[in-house]
Parts: C-alpha cells; sequence; structure tokens
C-alpha cells in the first residue's frame, strides 16, 4: 500500500476512533525498529493501533497480516516511545483496526476495532 493510502486508511481509523471516546497524541511514529501507525489516550491508556486494509482477504484477512514479527516491532517502537517520553508508569495496550470495503450500499467501509490484540 502506498504512503497516500496509509495515510487515508490511518485518518479514517483514527476518525473512528475519535467517535470512540480516543483521543490522538501520534500518527506514524517511527524508530529504527519499526512504525507505530497512531498512538491515541483512551481515558488513562495509551494506546498503541495498528490499521489495516484489505480490499479483498485473497492472501489472507488484514488481522491475519499482523504476524509475529511486526507485533515484536510494534512492542519494540512503543518502548522506545514510552522511554523517549517518560511514560513508564502509563498503563498501555495494543489495538488494531482494520478497515475494509463495505458491501452494505450505506456504508462505504467495515471497520473492525480490536482492543488488546496483542500483549
Amino acid at each position: 500500500m502506498t504512503t497516500k493510502k496509509g495515510n487515508y486508511y490511518e485518518s479514517v481509523a483514527a476518525k473512528y476512533l475519535q467517535k470512540k471516546g480516543l483521543y490522538e497524541l501520534n500518527r506514524n511514529f517511527s524508530h529504527r525498529r519499526g512504525e507505530i501507525d497512531l498512538i491515541m489516550r483512551h481515558i488513562d491508556t495509551l494506546v498503541f493501533i495498528e490499521v489495516r486494509y484489505r480490499k479483498q482477504s485473497g492472501f489472507g484477512s488484514a488481522e491475519e497480516s499482523i504476524t509475529y514479527s511486526k507485533q515484536q516491532r510494534i512492542i519494540s517502537t512503543a518502548n522506545f516511545y514510552l522511554t523517549q517520553k517518560k511514560l513508564w508508569d502509563m498503563p498501555c495496550r495494543f489495538d488494531v483496526v482494520t478497515i475494509k470495503p463495505s458491501k452494505h450500499p450505506l456504508k462505504e467501509y467495515d471497520i473492525n476495532w480490536i482492543t488488546s490484540a496483542f500483549n
């Protein structure tokens, strides 16, 4: 997926999550080990979010595309973020937002928000 498309779907996910009460802190936070698409706050919890879009599931679902290796890169990057921001004691979790085209004529996308998707 191109950067432009990735940014678009990250915006779709961010708007969806803001409607659910989350507050955006950072987008596309990078470290040498990886990148975190969205960093948001949900009440008193810091939430690291991976956004995945799949037009079709022929090569696996969006959820299946977040491998153990990808999870480890996100966790490593989150640890760097927590250290950099001195947020060692803040509760945090890793969520996943998947987006796919909707089959419903009045909806553009089907969005699935998976909280605490991995540790």
